[in-house]
C-alpha cells in the first residue's frame, strides 16, 4: 500500500529538517572534536578513531539494539554490515570530493587492518552456523576493549613526542586553545543534533520502506544503514572540508571497528542474534571494501577525486544489486 500525499508531505518535510538538523550537529562536533585534540595534545587521527567515531556511531547502536530485542538479527546485523560498507566507501569517497585526503602511515599499518580483521571475525562467526551466540558477542566486545586500550597507548605516545617536541604553548598562541567548557558543550550539542536527526529520519525512512514491502535485511543495509551514517558522512565530510584528514579518515575506521565489536558485541551478548537473510555477496562487499580502501590507501598515501568516485561507484552498484536481486 502506498502512503497518502498528507504523510508523504509530512515524511519529506521531516527529512529536510533533520537533514540541516545532522550537518549543523556534525559542525559544532567537528570543532569541539578539534578542539579536544589540542587540548589533549594528541593526533586528530586518535580522537577520530576514539572520542568523534563512538559520539557518531550511538544511532547504530540504538537501532541494532531495537532491533535484537525485537527478535529483528537480521535487521541488526544488516544495519551494521550496510553502515560499515556505507561509511567506507561513499563517506572516504565524499570526503576526497572536498579535498584530496592525505593518509597517515598507521592508518595502513595499523587500524585498518584491525578494522578488517573485526570484519573477517564477524563473518566467521556469523556464516558459520548462521547464529552470533553469546561467547562470540563476549569475544567481540573483547577485541573492542583491546582496541580501545591500544587506542589509549596511541595517546600516551603521541602526549610524549609533542612533549619532547616542545610544549604547544610555546609554539602556538593561548588564545587558539578553546576552552574546556566550550569544547565539552560542543560535542555534547553536536552528538545530541546528530542522533536526534538522524533517529527520526531513519524511522520516517524505513517505514515508507516497509509500507511497499522491502524485506527486513534490505531495509537494515540501505535505509538504516544510510540513515544511521548521517552523523559519520556529516562529521567526515566537515572535517575534510577544514582540512581535518586524520579526524575524517579516524572517524570512518573507528565507526566500523566500534559497530562490529561493540555494537553487535553487546546486542549478541545479551540476546543470541539470528542471521539468516545476509547472502554472501554482501559478507564479500564488507571486506571487500575494507580491502578496496586499504589498497586504494597505499597507492599514493592519499585518496584523490577521482579515486573518491572509484569508492561512491563501487557503493551505487552494491545499491543497485540490493534493491533488485
Amino acid at each position: 500500500m502506498q502512503p497518502n500525499s498528507e504523510d508523504m508531505w509530512l515524511e519529506v518535510t521531516l527529512i529536510i529538517v533533520c537533514f540541516a538538523v545532522v550537518l549543523w550537529g556534525a559542525d559544532r562536533f567537528t570543532d569541539g572534536a578539534c578542539g579536544l585534540a589540542r587540548r589533549l595534545n594528541v593526533s586528530e587521527l586518535v580522537i577520530g578513531l576514539t572520542v568523534v567515531s563512538l559520539g557518531t556511531s550511538l544511532p547504530e547502536f540504538t537501532v541494532s539494539f531495537m532491533s535484537v530485542l525485537r527478535g529483528s538479527g537480521d535487521m541488526s546485523v544488516g544495519n551494521v554490515m550496510g553502515s560499515n560498507i556505507f561509511n567506507i566507501l561513499v563517506i572516504t569517497g565524499a570526503s576526497a570530493f572536498m579535498r584530496n585526503i592525505q593518509v597517515e602511515a598507521s592508518l595502513l599499518y595499523r587500524d585498518i587492518p584491525i578494522c578488517l580483521m573485526a570484519s573477517v571475525l564477524l563473518c566467521v562467526f556469523a556464516s558459520s552456523s548462521g547464529l552470533i551466540d553469546r561467547w562470540e558477542g563476549i569475544l567481540l566486545v573483547a577485541y573492542f576493549c583491546g582496541y580501545l586500550f591500544m587506542a589509549y597507548r596511541v595517546a600516551l605516545m603521541d602526549r610524549k613526542a609533542q612533549a619532547v617536541a616542545g610544549s604547544p604553548s610555546a609554539s602556538r598562541d593561548s588564545s587558539e586553545e578553546m576552552p574546556m567548557l566550550r569544547i565539552i558543550a560542543l560535542i555534547l550539542v553536536g552528538i545530541i543534533a546528530l542522533v536526534a536527526g538522524g533517529h527520526v529520519l531513519v524511522d520516517n525512512a524505513a517505514a515508507v520502506a516497509r509500507e511497499w514491502g522491502i524485506s527486513e535485511s534490505v531495509i537494515g543495509m540501505t535505509i538504516l544503514a544510510g540513515g544511521t551514517s548521517l552523523p559519520e558522512l556529516a562529521t567526515s565530510v566537515m572535517a575534510a572540508r577544514k582540512g581535518s584528514y586524520g579526524l575524517a579518515l579516524g572517524n570512518v575506521i573507528g565507526s566500523n571497528v566500534f559497530n562490529i565489536t561493540f555494537v553487535i558485541g553487546i546486542c549478541s551478548s545479551i540476546v543470541p542474534m539470528v542471521v539468516t537473510e545476509i547472502t554472501s555477496v554482501d559478507w564479500y562487499m564488507l571486506i571487500g571494501s575494507c580491502v578496496l580502501v586499504w589498497l586504494v590507501g597505499w597507492t599514493s598515501r592519499k585518496f584523490c577525486k577521482w579515486e573518491g568516485f572509484l569508492l561512491v561507484l563501487c557503493y551505487l552498484t552494491y545499491l543497485t544489486w540490493l534493491l533488485v536481486r
